[in-house]
């Protein structure tokens, strides 16, 4: 399993960096964890055949984290027609929102604009699933309050992953990343506490109790990126390629 990070900004570009996007290669399957708007952009820049990609697996509908749908949509309309359909797996509301996303970008005042194939599939915390033989184990985790927000625990062919979403500190992340191959976690701030985000300095006081194999900090804004020579753990960057 191989994890080629195409974006690991957050929502404001900090940094220069690509908007979230995590595309996993794992045997015969290419799936994506999160698609915000520079995802398609990125894989064709990393050779990638937009093709190829069997799933996406959103963690929730912010923009910066599923908007880059409605470019893949278009690529398969115009471009490059898919021979089967995209799975798309994410919380309630994945397809009305997406739906609604694509008519708003490319949608005429005639009528409704026809997706490609498509097959939306629903998230539920708490409720494994397996789609295309891909085993996830989604979570609610504390980003939004009216609407869910999920972690991902993801499993295939004997490789786990672990993928925090955006989130605030939460002990489910204890007991999710124990014993996985790679637990990928957001982390805004450095010091700075919120409701919604991480901070380093949370991080490292509940570091100890996470029994993962490794871990890359991701999603990072201006005041992690400005004190990152203070951080011991392994960063993300835009084009890294980790082997799992």
């Amino acid at each position: 399993m191989k994890l080629h990070i195409l974006g690991c900004g957050d929502a404001f570009g900090s940094g220069g960096r690509n908007n979230s996007g995590y595309l996993i290669e794992a045997g015969d399957r290419l799936f994506l964890l999160d698609c915000g708007p520079t995802t398609l952009l990125a894989m064709k820049r990393a050779g990638f055949d937009s093709r190829r990609l069997d799933a996406v697996f959103l963690s929730h509908l912010h923009g910066d984290h599923f908007g880059g749908l409605a470019f893949f949509f278009l690529d398969d309309l115009y471009e490059n027609p898919r021979a089967r359909p995209l799975r798309v797996a994410g919380p309630a509301g994945t397809e009305e929102k997406t739906r609604a996303l694509f008519q708003l970008m490319y949608g005429g005042l005639s009528g409704a604009k026809k997706l490609p194939p498509v097959v939306f599939e629903v998230l539920e915390p708490e409720v494994p699933k397996t789609i295309l033989g891909i085993e996830v184990l989604p979570f609610r985790v504390p980003h939004q309050v009216e609407e869910i927000s999920l972690g991902l625990k993801i499993a295939y062919q004997g490789k786990q992953l672990l993928y925090s979403g955006d989130s605030a500190w939460t002990d489910l992340f204890v007991t999710h990343a124990r014993g996985v191959d790679l637990f990928l976690c957001e982390c805004c701030f450095f010091d700075r506490e919120t409701a919604n985000h991480m901070s380093y300095q949370k991080i490292e006081q509940n570091l100890s109790r996470l029994e993962c194999r490794r871990m890359i900090l991701t999603h990072m804004g201006e005041e992690m990126l400005a004190r990152r020579g203070e951080v011991t753990l392994e960063l993300a960057e835009d084009g890294m390629v980790i082997e799992i």
